[in-house]
């Protein structure tokens, strides 16, 4: 188990990687170099300017000869790190249009297959029935559309007459509710009236 979580996934390394890495390592070494003899030539003024005060003029002169040499050197190996660094720089940017290449390439054969799968035949013929379809459909709607016979059209016309002259505005209906008649008044008012028709005879007869 414990082989298994802890093995690390093996990257792919190039020459152009191992290329890239020795120039870099070859870089830090002259930078490494340049420290180093900078320091040595503070150590050799400081040495000259103290010859000097001693009188030792000629020793001094030579100390400063070596250090005008050694400051040609310093020259020299910054125009060798500016080297090292554009090369360095040349090689990442060749890595980056490797891949882009490598890219295009996989995006060409994608492509390819693509259109493999489907021709410019195929892409006409598609169009084609497409069009043959709704060419179809649109027949059967012109079909659909003159199959009533001129009894149905004046039906038709008729019945959209009809709804045309049935729209008359009618009153509103009020919102309100009516108000509701008590039940013994209801079945009040028939007694009363058969009192009144009852008596009627009654009355007539003493008239008499």
């Amino acid at each position: 188990m414990g082989n298994i979580f802890g093995r690390k996934r093996r990257t792919r390394v190039t020459e152009q990687d191992r290329a890239i890495l020795q120039l870099k390592q070859q870089r830090d070494k002259l930078r490494q170099y340049q420290k180093k003899i900078n320091v040595q030539l503070e150590k050799e003024r400081q040495l000259a300017k103290q010859l000097l005060k001693d009188g030792k003029k000629d020793k001094a002169i030579l100390l400063l000869k070596k250090k005008r040499y050694q400051d040609q050197l310093l020259d020299k190996t910054e125009n060798q790190i500016s080297n090292l660094e554009r090369m360095v720089q040349d090689l990442e940017f060749a890595q980056i249009e490797m891949k882009v290449i490598e890219g295009l390439k996989v995006g060409n054969d994608c492509l390819k297959k693509m259109h493999e799968m489907l021709s410019v035949e195929e892409v006409e013929r598609i169009m084609d029935e497409t069009q043959d379809a709704i060419e179809y459909q649109r027949q059967i709607d012109d079909m659909l559309a003159g199959s009533l016979s001129q009894e149905d059209e004046d039906a038709v016309l008729a019945e959209l007459e009809a709804i045309t002259q049935g729209d008359v505005e009618l009153p509103e209906v009020p919102d309100e509710a009516l108000p509701e008649v008590p039940e013994a008044e209801e079945e009040q008012e028939p007694e009363e009236k058969k009192e009144r028709v009852k008596n009627k005879p009654e009355r007539e007869m003493l008239a008499v």
